[in-house]
């Protein structure tokens, strides 16, 4: 498994201390992108939590996401949770270790009374003291929050006094990527009030079997069914929803998203929880035994180099907004909306996006990572790539083949707007983890050859390979 070494800096630990009877909470900065570009120790915040022992237990969740592992549980290094400063929000964000939770919390304009918020994302220290004493924060006590170093640090201390290296590997940084665009495929399938919250999460079991489970809407509740009957929802692992019991307590209510369509298979599913001023959302891979690097969302997008330019453009447009509005983007892009989608699903792949299931909307940040290890590592993206430079692919209408490096001959096709291909990936998934290798090399032999393109190898338009996976 290919893997990095993430190395943050700080110019000291972070610490919760008291001054004059006030909580003096110093959340401190990494390196991080800025609108003015890349920065060392950013400043993003300085003023109160209106809400602090509620912050403090969702800040908690998201740093207890970043150092589990819910499948195979073993000791792992954590990367500290992501910070994103978006004007009139923080958002917190995390991956487990073991690739299949991605975490988030948004601190609303409700939740912050202070200066306003900076713009830009970087990894925030969270400490072992500083949990222990954020897990001591009481209710009535008043809470002074600042993210990134105090102005006097900012020009009068030198060098780190703070350094972590955490082996990051490529299935964390594609997992993080495919969590946001599955994401936008959901859509709420349930609420909850506080109390059926409540009795719902503490029903859970502490661990559970490979079978997938599924809820159903029942009254104001939900209650649990054998089998995916209409309306239900799948729960897979729900022993991985173990970090909403830290805010449980002050929830005001439980929301469930999920794709429209029920499916017979496990599929990813986002619980959050909603909190004064915040909230806290949980996304679950559709296994807890296997984390959303595999799931095959991105691969679309990253196979065209259409969507690529488009995103290059789109970039540039992308201004830190908490909610980004795609007619907005369309109008200043030029491009159709269903562009403007792709793009964006590009641009998450590299961690320049990420996807609020609440608002149904992309927001932009910058990831503080090599995310074009995304792309570059990604093996059916590599290996379509080399199949297409290899002339192991050949189009025509309708269907066609692809002699894959195995000698084996095999055939894809379009089945109303999926790919079906002879071959193990798609006998075992059935698409439900994305186009196989060959499937992506007909796509984008069908491309360059509509473009006149033969940047991704020979392409005979006489020869058929089919199309699918």
């Amino acid at each position: 498994m290919t893997r990095s070494t993430q190395a943050v800096t700080y110019r000291r630990p972070s610490v919760l201390e008291s001054a004059g009877g006030v909580g003096q909470l110093g959340l401190e900065t990494s390196r991080g992108a800025t609108p003015a570009g890349p920065r060392d120790h950013p400043r993003f915040f300085s003023g109160f939590l209106t809400s602090p022992q509620v912050a403090a237990a969702g800040l908690l969740a998201v740093a207890d996401v970043a150092a589990a592992r819910y499948h195979q549980q073993r000791f792992t290094a954590s990367l500290d949770p992501v910070v994103t400063g978006s004007g009139d929000r923080l958002r917190f964000e995390s991956f487990s270790g073991c690739g299949g939770v991605y975490a988030r919390l948004d601190v609303l304009a409700g939740g912050l009374d202070g200066d306003e918020v900076g713009h830009g994302t970087t990894n925030v220290d969270v400490n072992n003291p500083l949990r222990e004493a954020l897990s001591r924060i009481g209710g009535d006590d008043p809470l002074h929050l600042r993210v990134g170093p105090e102005e006097l640090a900012v020009t009068t201390l030198d060098g780190p006094v703070v350094e972590k290296k955490v082996p990051l590997p490529d299935r964390w940084l594609r997992g993080f990527a495919e969590a946001q665009v599955i994401s936008a495929g959901f859509e709420l399938r349930a609420e909850l009030d506080a109390a059926e919250a409540v009795r719902f999460l503490r029903s859970l079991p502490r661990a559970s079997g490979r079978e997938a489970r599924w809820v159903v809407p029942a009254g104001r509740g939900l209650r649990p069914t054998s089998r995916p009957v209409p309306g239900a929802v799948c729960l897979p692992g729900p022993e991985r929803l173990v970090a909403l019991q830290r805010v449980l307590r002050h929830a005001t209510a439980l929301r469930v998203y999920g794709p429209a369509a029920a499916t017979r298979t496990a599929v990813a599913g986002a619980w959050e929880a909603v909190l004064p001023g915040m909230r806290l959302t949980l996304t679950l891979s559709p296994d807890a035994a296997r984390g959303f690097s595999g799931e095959g969302g991105v691969l679309d997008a990253l196979a065209t180099d259409r969507a690529a330019e488009d995103a290059e453009l789109i970039a540039v447009l992308l201004a830190w907004e908490p909610r980004i509005d795609l007619a907005d983007l369309a109008a200043s892009s030029g491009l159709p909306l269903e562009r403007v989608r792709a793009a964006l699903v590009r641009l998450g792949t590299s961690g320049r996006v990420g996807y609020d299931t609440a608002e149904a909307a992309y927001f932009h940040r910058e990831l503080p990572y090599d995310a074009d290890r995304v792309e570059r590592h990604n093996p059916r993206l590599r290996d379509a790539r080399a199949l297409v430079s290899a002339g192991a692919v050949t189009v025509e209408d309708g269907a066609g083949t692809v002699m894959a490096d195995d000698g084996h001959v095999h055939r894809v096709r379009e089945d109303g707007g999926t790919s079906r291909c002879t071959c193990l990936w798609w006998a075992r998934y059935r698409g439900g983890r994305g186009p196989c290798k060959h499937a992506l090399a007909v796509r984008m032999a069908r491309r360059s050859a509509a473009d006149g393109d033969t940047a991704w190898g020979a392409v005979d338009p006489r020869a058929t390979t089919a199309l699918g996976a």
